[in-house]
Formats: C-alpha cells, structure tokens, sequence
C-alpha cells in the first residue's frame, strides 16, 4: 500500500499501477520529505517528479504546500492512475482549506510521454524554473541516459533548486552536467539517495 504521509492530505491512500513501477518506500519518502523540510519546507514551490508511477513523491510534495506539481510518466496505465491519484489528492487538499484563502489552487499536471521528449518540449523561462525535481527511474535505466535526462533539466531549475536521484545501491555514482553538482548522498538499504543543485 501507497500513501501519502504528511501534510493536508496525509495518511491518504493512493493507487498503484498493477505492473512496471517501483514505489518508493514509506521510509525513504519520510527520509526525503524530513530532509526537504530542514531546507525551508514546499509551500509555494513548483515541483517536478520525473518517472513519476503513481506520483506518490510529485502527490506527497503537493498535500506539503508546493503550489504546482509536474508529474512524467510515458506508460499510459501508471499515467491514468497518477491522474486518478493527483485528483484525489487535489481533493483532500482543497477540503482542508490548507492553502491561504488569497492563494492559487494548486495545478498537477500529468504529462504521459517520455522524459527526455518532455523535457526538450519545455521552453526556458527565466525566473520560473522548478524548485523541486524528484527523478526515480527504474533501476535498469541506462546510465547515459539518466546523464542525458540531467543535462537537460539544467537549464529549466531555479538557481536555488533541489535535485533529488533516486537509484539502486548497485548503481554508480549519476554523472552529473555541468551546471549541476552533487550535495550529499545518503543508503537506505538497497536505495541510494543523491541529492545536487545547480553550481554557479
């Protein structure tokens, strides 16, 4: 089971494709979202969760006040069910009155295509870049892939933004592009965590 920890919708139960996703675990969500919240919280940021399955991380950061959230998934069957899991969320979010009563309604996007086509689609918009970019691939993604993924997400981040990696302990090291450099990394068992942000 999948749900959503903290925040206006916390202890929500979210749906989980019936194959070809892995979800993160409940202690590696609380690890990231715990860290994320020590950095100043989510509430007002724009969020975007790369290989998204279900949405839990792109669903967790939105319950926690991010004020848009994108999710990526190019499997059409794990798209429909972050659709169904984002509106439900969505929901619970705006039941609670958490946001200011001035404040926007919170936007969840779910783009079903495939990372890299998103992410060239996008156009460069100074001062709007995003503020959270989670990506969890699956673990037999390519690594020249994944370094191709973070090239081009460099360009599309707020100067002070967060990029968080999720991989396998078996895995190397991601190379990063520059522009973008490694903060910390931190196992949990068999996943890794890496955390960079762009380097000036």
């Amino acid at each position: 089971m999948t749900r959503i920890i903290g925040g206006a919708a916390g202890s929500l139960t979210l749906s989980v494709p019936r194959s070809g996703t892995r979800p993160t675990s409940d202690r590696v969500r609380e690890a990231i979202f715990s860290a994320l919240d020590a950095r100043g919280g989510l509430d007002g940021l724009r969020v975007l969760d790369l290989y998204a399955g279900s949405g839990a991380l792109g669903l967790e950061a939105l319950s926690r006040g991010a004020a848009s959230v994108t999710l990526v998934e190019r499997n059409a069957g794990a798209a429909r069910v972050a659709r169904q899991n984002a509106a439900t969320v969505e929901r619970a979010v705006r039941s609670t009155g958490a946001a200011a009563a001035d404040a926007p309604p919170a936007r969840v996007v779910v783009a079903a295509q495939a990372v890299q086509q998103f992410l060239r689609g996008l156009p460069v918009v100074p001062g709007a870049g995003f503020d959270v970019v989670f990506l969890d691939p699956p673990y037999e993604l390519d690594e020249t892939e994944l370094a191709a993924d973070l090239e081009l997400l460099v360009p599309l981040l707020d100067p002070d933004a967060v990029v968080l990696v999720e991989r396998s302990s078996r895995s190397p090291e991601p190379r990063w592009p520059g522009g973008l450099a490694l903060d910390r990394t931190k196992a949990y068992g068999e996943t890794v965590l890496w955390w960079a942000s762009p380097a000036g």
